[in-house]
């Protein structure tokens, strides 16, 4: 069976959607899968379309999506298709949707100082996702999110409280897998502009955990 591949990008600028789907778009490619690309959620409703394929990667952040969009991106993860995401590209996409922040495994809430310098921290180094990666440092957005206890947990970061003193110490989750219904999901909250994924370790992890959700 061939692999194929939906990109769906769109939202807030700042995160540089286009940007990143030109980052990974072509990567999928190399791989071998058929890519499409679409500016527009409406694909989303498209059932026998969305449940054909292999991989979902959602780049959309602070939207708002209808019922019906939700449900059919919803129904094609659970039915079996991965999804595989960063940042708020798909940890900050839609604030008013539990449904769907509940099958991501975590919302963002905040970002400390905003651009800083943070280490990312591996956990869970037999992972294949994470597997021969060290430590990285990143200057860019440390999310502050809210996180599903169930979510395996593959990378962290720690805050410092230098900017929020109460949460000093906090180890935050950075990566993580989980499943929603026959789905596999995958999130980094690691890549808040396209120049982020010129870290090496940023843009491998997110690479392996595209392969990994995709069925």
């Amino acid at each position: 069976m061939s692999k194929s591949a939906l990109v769906v990008w769109g939202g807030w600028d700042g995160h540089e959607p286009r940007q990143c789907m030109e980052i990974f778009a072509p990567y999928l490619e190399a791989q071998g899968y058929d890519v499409r690309i679409e500016n527009s959620m409406d694909v989303y409703e498209d059932a026998d379309y969305m449940n054909s394929l292999s991989l979902i990667v959602p780049i959309w952040t602070m939207g708002e999506i209808t019922r019906e969009q939700e449900q059919g991106l919803l129904n094609a993860v659970k039915s079996g298709v991965g999804i595989a995401g960063w940042h708020g590209g798909m940890g900050d996409a839609f604030r008013k949707n539990t449904e769907y922040q509940f099958m991501v495994g975590g919302q963002w809430v905040a970002h400390p100082g905003g651009i800083i310098e943070y280490m990312v921290n591996i956990a869970k180094p037999d992972d294949p996702i994470v597997a021969g990666l060290s430590d990285f440092a990143m200057k860019s957005e440390q999310y502050y999110m809210h996180v599903d206890p169930g979510n395996e947990v593959l990378a962290t970061t720690t805050l410092s409280g230098e900017h929020i003193p109460w949460v000093e110490g906090t180890v935050m989750p950075a990566v993580w897998k989980r499943a929603w219904g026959e789905g596999r999901v995958f999130y980094s909250s690691v890549g808040h502009v396209a120049a982020d994924f010129d870290v090496e370790e940023a843009r491998t992890i997110v690479e392996r955990g595209m392969l990994w959700a995709s069925r």
